[in-house]
């Protein structure tokens, strides 16, 4: 079983991938949300998080930032970028900054499945 955490300013979307993590058949045990990278942050602490979810633009703290925050805690959880960002620019930075994979918006229960099933 694993615990995630998904971190995106948007509650709906927070919402869909919780229901499309679950529909996917994936050992997930609890789901953690977050609508910033600061309060993702503060999700993380005390807690055992065995995969993150993250969009990349939000306000306060953007995914960047939040990946690079998690690194320098020296955090090794894999961290999944979820975003509508089609620039392969931001997604090399995100996993040049210790992002494991991307996957972008609309997906499916399957696409996540493929994906996410290594890791958790």
């Amino acid at each position: 079983m694993g615990n995630v955490l998904i971190v995106d300013d948007s509650s709906t979307m927070r919402k869909i991938i919780s229901r499309s993590l679950r529909q996917a058949g994936l050992a997930v045990d609890d789901i953690y949300e977050a609508g910033d990278g600061i309060e993702g942050l503060a999700a993380m602490e005390g807690k055992t998080i065995d995969l993150i979810l993250s969009d990349i633009n939000m306000p306060n703290m953007d995914g960047l930032e939040f990946i690079k925050s998690v690194r320098a805690k020296g955090v090794k959880t894999p961290i999944v970028m979820i975003t509508t960002e089609g620039g392969e620019d931001i997604l090399k930075e995100a996993i040049s900054n210790g992002a494991s994979d991307s996957i972008k918006k609309p997906f499916t229960p399957d696409q996540l499945n493929e994906k996410l099933g290594g890791l958790l």
